[in-house]
């Protein structure tokens, strides 16, 4: 597995898996990608389960790269993240997804999609 470039957070393992991704959402989930790694520097990401995966003390969220109607965003263990906005779908006892149809979507997202990696970090920090 690829380390981050020195002086970003944004991995070449990553780039390269972009680079081969032929999917009409690609630049939403470029998009995302981006917004997710600009949130906190010390987010980092690599190709998990063959897709692009963030982390920070552990596995945050994992892109769904085969589908093709909406973004699809799994947090590993979003049943336990505090959601007060609302951005997270489903009723497993562990994962949960946010989905982003479209970049207007998404931009309507960007509030609670931050809130939620602001409060894993912060999680994760507390120990």
């Amino acid at each position: 597995m690829d380390k981050p470039e020195k002086g970003t957070n944004r991995n070449p393992a990553v780039d390269e898996w972009f680079q081969n991704y032929d999917n009409p959402q690609r630049d939403l989930v470029a998009s995302i990608r981006d917004f997710i790694l600009a949130v906190d520097p010390a987010v980092t990401e690599a190709i998990k389960w063959q897709a692009p995966t963030f982390m920070y003390k552990g596995n945050i969220a994992s892109f769904f790269p085969k589908s093709k109607k909406n973004v699809t965003l799994m947090f590993h263990t979003g049943a336990s993240l505090p959601d007060e906005l609302g951005l997270l779908e489903g009723d497993g006892e562990v994962s949960r997804v946010a989905r982003f149809l479209d970049a207007a979507d998404f931009e309507a997202k960007k509030p609670a999609l931050e809130a939620v990696i602001r409060r894993w970090i912060r999680d994760r920090d507390r120990g």
